[in-house]
């Protein structure tokens, strides 16, 4: 009986302390963050540290950001842009789908790489969008500041770099990436240059051409950790050792190069996921590091050439033309589910998010 009362008095105690206790102050509102100047990109923090973004951690994860929804039917103008073949198959299905549901205007898409893109795009501003697979460089900010535009990054999804050999390419499944730049090398001439137990006979080599974001994207990754020992002294190494590589054939058409491996038992070559899953059996996709590229290695960033996907859109061009940021609306809403037939992987939530935060500010939301 006394432990009972005992055990309610406690009780009735702590409640009083509890009654008569402060209110919890209100939280302090948020500092306002200044908008980036003119002549910096808005861009995904941290671009090049791609692996931490896909593996992620969620800063802006949670909720999805929801865009206004977008009424094709009602949208009106044509639309320009250019850039990246990489992105160009992921463009070219929204881009589908918009008028599919209902867009009557033109939307005009060429796959010239990602260099010649923000060209059009920041230098003759010929272009309501850019389409790139690597991140924007600062003199290509720069490039657009000259001409009153400041880049707004959207990253649309994950590709993983595809390095494939002919079907019948029986000694190689798997290379490191201090093999595959000396494949790529003016080091190596025959394969068994790199590894004494490969063929000795000539390597025949298949690039994307210097104005495409994944030609730069195999120089950083793969070239320059081999060949830039002092990036003051060794800057250009990396792209020397691959231009100057014999039996090169560079090309900004992905087909060109497929076609190019498809053709020669001795061939290899590298390009985006989708092209090596639309070319079927006709190619064979190696292993790097061990780590097979798929959707599971892209989005958790254990394949080493995994990479982000991006397009890239002005303010202004979009409040001008608001037919822009209605396709950009589109694109940016449903584009994880038209990426995967594609042949590429979707970004993070939180690369997701952030994305759709630029729209929203960029139209003033």
């Amino acid at each position: 009986m006394r432990r009972i009362i005992w055990s309610v008095l406690v009780v009735f105690s702590i409640l009083v302390v509890a009654a008569c206790a402060p209110a919890p102050a209100e939280p302090a509102a948020p500092a306002a963050t200044e908008a980036p100047a003119a002549s910096e990109a808005v861009t995904t923090t941290e671009t090049t540290a791609v692996t931490e973004e896909m593996t992620g951690t969620e800063e802006m994860s949670g909720e999805m950001v929801m865009l206004p929804e977008v009424n094709p039917l009602e949208v009106t103008g044509d639309i320009i842009s250019a850039g990246s073949s990489t992105v160009f198959p992921l463009t070219e299905a929204m881009a589908e789908r918009f008028t599919d549901e209902g867009y009557a205007g033109n939307i005009t898409i060429d796959s010239i790489g990602s260099g010649a893109g923000f060209e059009r795009f920041c230098v003759s501003g010929e272009t309501d969008i850019a389409n790139a697979s690597r991140a924007i460089k600062d003199s290509e900010i720069e490039s657009c500041a000259a001409i009153n535009r400041t880049p707004i990054e959207f990253r649309v999804g994950t590709d993983a770099l595809a390095v494939v050999v002919n079907p019948a390419n029986e000694f190689l499944t798997d290379v490191t990436l201090e093999q595959l730049a000396m494949i790529f090398s003016n080091e190596a001439t025959n394969w068994s240059d790199v590894d004494p137990s490969w063929p000795a006979e000539p390597i025949l080599r298949f690039s994307p051409g210097t104005d495409s974001g994944t030609f730069d994207y195999f120089v950083e990754a793969v070239m320059n950790p081999t060949y830039v020992i002092s990036p003051t002294v060794d800057a250009d190494k990396g792209e020397e050792a691959i231009l100057g590589a014999a039996n090169l054939q560079l090309s900004e058409d992905d087909n060109v190069l497929a076609q190019g491996v498809e053709g020669d038992v001795n061939a290899i070559g590298y390009f985006g996921y989708a092209f090596f899953q639309a070319a079927g059996d006709a190619l064979k996709v190696l292993s790097i590091e061990g780590i097979e590229p798929n959707a599971e290695t892209a989005e958790n960033g254990e394949y080493p050439l995994a990479r982000p996907l991006f397009i890239y859109s002005d303010a202004t061009v979009i409040t001008e033309k608001p037919q822009v940021g209605s396709f950009i609306n589109f694109y940016l809403t449903y584009v994880n589910e038209e990426i995967i037939d594609v042949g590429y992987f979707p970004a993070s939530d939180a690369a997701s998010n952030e994305a759709k935060q630029h729209l929203t500010e960029a139209m003033g939301q």
